[in-house]
């Protein structure tokens, strides 16, 4: 089921200027990138199927994904975008391979399978990967891919081959470079790559939910597309002496963890920058183990792609204690707000807001509030007081429990829904979660840690002017 959220009257989303890097896909049919741009768009330039003719279109051709040939047992659901260029299908399967094929029949062209697989099983969500990315400076291209075996590869477009420039036999181990010893089990990664002015950014996959304080950490780093050679590291828990470090309470952020882009980050090319939307910290229910705000966890992050440094950044839940981590790339769009053009980032929540930014100095294109929230926790906990609620612009999915969510089909299945209810705590959004006893199995959510938005992310419709959130 499909929400849409129009916002005309209140607040009107006006497509003004078009930045190269936020265009859409081009016109031509082409997707060069997961999102169709780096800017995560979702627009396609075709016109020729449309809600008139959409159910005259017949298929094509058929690939069968070659994921199976590796004998792999558990392998998980086929999550990847494909992109196109050139005329050609490039994607990535389950299991890391990457696929070239003939999108109008089916044929494979090329495989590439860098036995990610031999590893074991990839850390938190297992055998899925979401795609690849694509690079070119006008002479050589590109396929680019982070996998869940913990490798970067640099594969040419055309051959399938590894670039033997990139790192080791066109391969660079995402073991190193992280600065702290881990457990690299618990580390992955299967979302594509953004690459910003000749720089890869990437995020990475974090095992959720563990029970102890001490996990990898999810620091953010940039490689150099050439060479594989790792230029910066942006680090998600500050170290010592960096800023947002003394959001960390009781030296928190030396055994701290996750804190992780685990989603797909967006990218503006003309203004060098990078868009990290960052996840909940270890444990992602309960942050006794870490007092304090805990930046940068749940927060979008702009990031210099040279160099980077943070340019700007906005929490949008403290401390966190509801798995309500970012999940999707913000989108970058181009608005119009009471006859001034803004070029705007809009993040998408699981908790069903969206927070809009210019994306240059990161100032909320509407106002931001901090409002008191329920702070009555588990024994230990260390509440955030406040959270911020965006004033515009309304959000796109139920906010906390109560007895009106109760269905009301008879007086009797309500009576029945409000005992079942009174077993748990209840309250608005941000009520904590609550210690389990005899007389009380838990904190009701809503939403829930899958959201509100998810991994799918969202797309502003250039014709509606609306938000599409699934």
């Amino acid at each position: 089921m499909y929400k849409r959220l129009v916002f005309g009257g209140i607040c009107v989303f006006v497509f003004a200027g078009v930045v190269q890097a936020q265009q859409g896909a081009p016109g031509s049919g082409e997707w060069p990138h997961y999102a169709g741009d780096p800017g995560s768009t979702k627009c396609s330039g075709l016109t020729g199927i449309s809600g008139s003719n959409v159910s005259a279109v017949k298929g094509g051709g058929r690939w069968a994904s070659v994921e199976t040939e590796t004998g792999q047992r558990g392998i998980g659901s086929f999550k990847a975008t494909p992109i196109m260029v050139g005329g050609v299908l490039y994607t990535s399967t389950s299991v890391s391979q990457v696929v070239a094929l003939d999108p109008a029949t089916g044929e494979t062209l090329w495989v590439y399978d860098p036995e990610a697989y031999k590893i074991g099983r990839p850390a938190n969500s297992g055998f899925q990967h979401r795609g690849v990315d694509y690079w070119t400076d006008g002479t050589i291209e590109r396929i680019l891919i982070a996998t869940g075996g913990r490798q970067l590869i640099s594969i040419d477009a055309k051959t399938g081959k590894p670039d033997p420039n990139v790192g080791v036999n066109g391969m660079v181990d995402l073991t190193e470079g992280l600065g702290k010893e881990f457990n690299a089990r618990f580390l992955g990664f299967n979302a594509p790559p953004v690459v910003c002015r000749d720089t890869i950014v990437l995020g990475s996959i974090i095992t959720d939910g563990g029970s102890t304080k001490a996990m990898p950490p999810g620091h953010i780093r940039g490689f150099d597309v050439r060479t594989g050679k790792q230029k910066w590291i942006f680090h998600t828990i500050p170290q010592a002496g960096e800023f947002g470090n003394d959001t960390w309470l009781n030296d928190s952020w030396t055994y701290s963890g996750n804190t992780n882009a685990w989603s797909m980050l967006s990218a503006d090319e003309d203004l060098g920058y990078v868009y990290a939307p960052i996840g909940t910290p270890t444990s992602d229910w309960y942050g006794a183990e870490r007092p304090g705000a805990n930046l940068f966890a749940e927060s979008l992050v702009c990031l210099n792609a040279e160099t980077g440094e943070r340019v700007w950044h906005f929490q949008m839940v403290h401390h966190g204690m509801w798995d309500y981590d970012l999940p999707a790339a913000p989108n970058l769009c181009d608005l119009e707000v009471d006859g001034k053009a803004i070029k705007a980032v809009a993040q998408v929540t699981k908790h069903g807001f969206t927070f809009v930014f210019d994306r240059k100095t990161g100032e909320p294109v509407w106002p931001i509030e901090e409002r008191p929230v329920p702070e009555d926790a588990a024994p230990g906990e260390c509440v955030s007081p406040t959270q911020p609620f965006p004033t515009k612009p309304p959000a796109f999915e139920r906010q906390g429990v109560s007895e009106d969510d109760l269905i009301d089909f008879t007086p009797e299945l309500h009576a029945e829904a409000k005992e079942i209810l009174s077993q748990y705590t209840t309250g608005p959004m941000f009520t904590p979660p609550s210690v389990i006893t005899e007389t009380n199995k838990g904190t009701a959510t809503l939403p829930s840690p899958a959201g509100g938005a998810n991994w799918s992310g969202a797309w502003l419709d250039p014709e509606t002017n609306g938000l599409d959130v699934p």
